[in-house]
């Protein structure tokens, strides 16, 4: 088997897998959750993509040293992904939110399950104990966690449901049979593909980066078990400086920029 199967099939045989989920939809970006696609010729198929902003409503995620909201941060960033990739005329383009508002992880996760979607790309800033810690890092799903400190950042992610007064307990779907198995594992074999695409490309982009940039942990919001995903932390609040440069809207074009390349990278590796 080649390491990146086509879409197609691979969508057709994922959603036998999930027959059951959520039927709840995604209203266009321009009333206030995605980025309405223009109509494709008809030889062309959009790729469906999800870009999570993190946080918002009630749950400001991590506060900056000079009061910095990362759900504002990540909400600009990830508005200016989703016009950037819209632009391009590949992609159908949705947001799990586009204000200030508050959205279960199970939802979003819900969501983009319901309305098929390719890959998902969820948008945070971190907030470390060292205040000198600086730099972007990307994660994607494992159970078992790479090191303590992504253990911690998975921890305090998780915990948004909470902070909203809303505790789930454990979401995840009790699948036995042995194809949920093997469609979880090609999806966590595709995300660090996309996970790959994203570190060099913000490297490339001369963003700062965390020593260890790639890592996993149990991520609630990274769990569909038919889609691509990856979480992204665009930098530390808890550093004054980079707190600063993620204020700047030059500094977030950058990174986005760098998003956008390892979307596209990452459709162009699959033969899309």
């Amino acid at each position: 088997m080649t390491n990146t199967m086509d879409s197609f099939g691979r969508r057709g045989f994922l959603k036998g897998l999930s027959a059951g989920a959520a039927a709840a939809g995604l209203a266009p970006f321009h009333s206030a959750w995605a980025v309405e696609a223009r109509l494709p010729t008809p030889a062309t198929k959009l790729r469906t993509i999800v870009v999570d902003a993190g946080h918002g409503g009630v749950d400001p995620g991590c506060i900056g040293r000079t009061g910095t909201y990362e759900k504002d941060i990540v909400l600009s960033t990830a508005q200016m992904l989703a016009r950037q990739l819209d632009a391009g005329r590949r992609f159908k383009i949705f947001m799990s939110r586009n204000d200030d508002t508050f959205v279960p992880l199970t939802e979003r996760v819900q969501r983009a399950r319901a309305h098929g979607a390719d890959l998902f790309v969820s948008i945070h800033a971190d907030a470390l104990p060292e205040a000198s810690m600086r730099g972007a890092s990307v994660f994607t799903l494992s159970e078992k966690a790479s090191d303590r400190e992504a253990a911690l950042v998975a921890d305090r992610e998780n915990k948004s449901d909470q902070i909203a007064g809303i505790n789930f307990g454990t979401q995840d779907p009790v699948v036995n049979d042995i194809l949920f198995d093997l469609a979880r594992r090609q999806t966590n074999n595709l995300s660090i593909q996309l996970a790959q695409q994203l570190v060099a490309e913000l490297g490339q982009q001369r963003v700062p980066l965390l020593r260890n940039t790639h890592r996993s942990a149990a991520f609630a919001v990274l769990k569909a078990p038919d889609v691509p995903s990856a979480l992204v932390e665009i930098g530390c609040l808890s550093n004054r400086d980079e707190e600063r440069a993620l204020r700047q809207v030059s500094y977030r074009q950058s990174v986005v920029a760098a998003l956008s390349r390892s979307v596209n990278d990452y459709f162009d590796q699959s033969g899309t």
